[in-house]
């Protein structure tokens, strides 16, 4: 390891790019909890249940869709580190003219995408009628959206953690404000929820272009002569949409996944389902606090290809898998110590905290198995290496995580969450094995300097 590993400057950058992103995070269950809360206070179940189905297609669309915002970072770091302006004025441009279409898109075939949506989520009747009024007034936000995704995005490969902060912290906070005010204050029910979401994404948007106006403003960043002619060209676009392409593939493998654990825990019965449930939400803080140090990665390392630095390079990548893998290993202490303790916070019902209580291990162990692929993703995004993430992600759910699950059946639910973990295990080898290969042939950076 370089000397400079073990300098306190460059673990405070680490933690300059990763804290903020994680204390952001923080305001994403607290909204659901929020909207949980409050619509919970409404007189019938099938309004909780309403929103519950709405909100899930609602994150579906928009979560498939987060490609915009990696794609954006990783191009917009490289720019960055190679102190090319032209360049990352080019990446903000297209980023938001890919949202704006894809939002359009959206918003023009919104009947049949709700249609087959409530097909495939089922539930009663009430429920899907109130499900349909928060989607039909929620899906007027994907151009606001999809627009911060690629401001969020773009922010953080100018090694901006503070701006995405302030976009998620505000665009959360309104909505939990505007939340209890619509559904509690006017009675708007169901719509007001969704109106409340609608409401933030389009006050964040307008926070987000005003901090990248300002960040063009400060350093001077304007369109230079035939900048539109060749920022628009249909090659441009095309190498942005293969990467896109393969981010997506990699997103649809991961969310089919968590979807077939909830489905298929279902079959188990009530009181597995609702178990998985709970140390599902353990598994999303796990992310939360592993998602700091791969936004970090993400912008250093994009910023070190671009600068053609192979010694920046490689040590961005050691900086944010130290930090992971400790951050992982305080989630085993956290989880293996107070595991109980937190799953009767969230649950009373005796049968659900026996259950969730009895495969609580398997949650013990998923920090460290899940740690690695989190901030290898990073690495891959901040270097657009997108073929690699969208084979290694097909090799681990192929070939990994429904044959794991397909021979240990007999287990049960233990099958089911060693699946999981043999596919979080996985990623992390193929991903380590892909940087591996590409590290030995110099496939990342080619020349460049090497201090």
């Amino acid at each position: 390891m370089p000397p400079s590993f073990f300098c306190a400057a460059r673990h405070r950058q680490v933690f300059m790019l990763a804290l903020p992103m994680v204390l952001s995070n923080i305001t994403v269950p607290l909204l659901g909890l929020v909207d949980t809360i409050v619509i919970g206070h409404l007189d019938k179940a099938y309004y909780l249940g309403g929103v519950a189905v709405g909100a899930t297609i609602i994150s579906l669309i928009f979560w498939l869709l987060g490609f915009l915002r990696m794609s954006t970072t990783g191009l917009a770091a490289q720019a960055f580190g190679a102190g090319d302006h032209h360049r990352l004025l080019q990446v903000l441009v297209r980023g938001l003219v890919l949202a704006w279409g894809l939002a359009l898109l959206i918003l023009l075939l919104q009947k049949p995408i709700i249609d087959v949506a409530f097909w495939l989520m089922g539930g009663s009747d009430l429920v899907q009628h109130y499900g349909r009024d928060y989607v039909s007034v929620r899906i007027w936000s994907a151009p606001a959206a999809l627009t911060n995704l690629v401001l969020l995005g773009w922010l953080l490969g100018n090694q901006n953690a503070r701006a995405p902060m302030l976009l998620l912290i505000l665009g959360n906070g309104v909505n939990i404000v505007f939340d209890v005010w619509f559904v509690l204050g006017l009675g708007w029910q169901v719509k007001g929820a969704a109106a409340a979401s609608v409401l933030a994404d389009y006050l964040a948007t307008i926070l987000g272009a005003w901090l990248v106006w300002r960040t063009l403003q400060k350093r001077g960043f304007w369109p230079a002569a035939g900048f539109w002619s060749d920022c628009l060209t249909l090659g441009a676009f095309k190498q942005l949409l293969g990467l896109n392409r393969d981010i997506f593939i990699r997103a649809l493998c991961l969310q089919l996944t968590f979807a077939f654990m909830t489905f298929q825990g279902a079959r188990l019965g009530d009181e597995v389902l609702a178990a998985n449930a709970v140390l599902m939400n353990f598994l999303m803080f796990i992310s939360f606090g592993l998602d700091g140090f791969a936004y970090a990665v993400e912008a250093m390392v994009g910023r070190a290809v671009g600068a053609r630095n192979r010694l920046e390079f490689r040590l961005a990548c050691g900086l944010n898998l130290f930090w992971g893998a400790l951050i992982a290993l305080l989630f085993v202490l956290v989880f293996a110590l107070a595991g109980p303790q937190l799953i009767g916070l969230i649950t009373t019902i005796n049968e659900v905290r026996d259950q969730a209580v009895r495969y609580l291990p398997w949650l013990v162990l998923m920090p460290l198995a899940a740690c690695w692929c989190f901030i290898l993703d990073g690495i891959f995004i901040g270097t657009t290496r997108g073929t690699e993430m969208r084979d290694m992600m097909l090799l681990s759910t192929l070939g990994v995580f429904f044959p794991v699950w397909y021979f240990s059946q007999e287990l049960g639910n233990h099958g089911l969450w060693l699946a999981m973990l043999c596919f979080m295990l996985a990623r992390g080898l193929t991903l380590g094995w892909a940087w591996w290969r590409l590290e030995r042939g110099q496939g990342f950076i080619s020349g460049g300097a090497e201090n």
